[in-house]
């Protein structure tokens, strides 16, 4: 009985050093655990160019920043929140900010703004706020320069059958 403990033992060692060992985030999020207790994919921690991001609600997210606009090379594949990125609807991406959810984008050159449904995680370019899909560029009036100064103001949680807000960009 004891040499086949020990052979177990033996076993169990040889197993826990093939395993593989996977870079696991252990910071606290900010996000609340969803109705079956878990945090939602789209509000855990991520990575991307060796830059931590982390997914948070704010609800007195008010910023200034760089626009910029995001189209074809993206079109018809899947958003961060699983949706599918249609260039010509009015949604943007945000680094942070829950998916999906609402802004106005305000140009400051212009004072112009409209309505967008965040759907998507970037931009991942310094010095920039939110990437605007071609559609909401071109409502905002930015498609042409490519980039502009925004406000971006959070508005609050997106409706998950978002499209008639993301067509109009209100």
């Amino acid at each position: 009985m004891l040499r086949a403990a020990a052979l177990l033992l033996a076993c169990l060692a040889v197993t826990a050093c093939a395993s593989p060992r996977y870079a696991v985030d252990r910071r606290p999020t900010v996000a609340a655990p969803g109705p079956n207790g878990r945090v939602p994919a789209t509000m855990r921690p991520y990575q991307v160019k060796g830059v931590w991001y982390t997914p948070k609600y704010d609800p007195d997210y008010d910023e200034k920043g760089v626009a910029s606009w995001y189209g074809q090379q993206f079109h018809n594949r899947n958003t961060a929140n699983g949706e599918v990125f249609d260039m010509e609807l009015v949604t943007a991406a945000h680094k942070t900010l829950p998916l999906p959810s609402l802004v106005e984008v305000t140009d400051l050159e212009s004072g112009r703004k409209i309505k967008v449904r965040v759907n998507d995680r970037g931009p991942f370019v310094e010095g920039r706020i939110i990437d605007l899909s071609k559609g909401a560029a071109e409502k905002l009036g930015i498609y042409r320069k490519g980039v502009a100064k925004v406000r971006v103001r959070y508005l609050g949680p997106a409706p998950e059958a978002g499209r008639r807000v993301a067509e109009r960009g209100e």
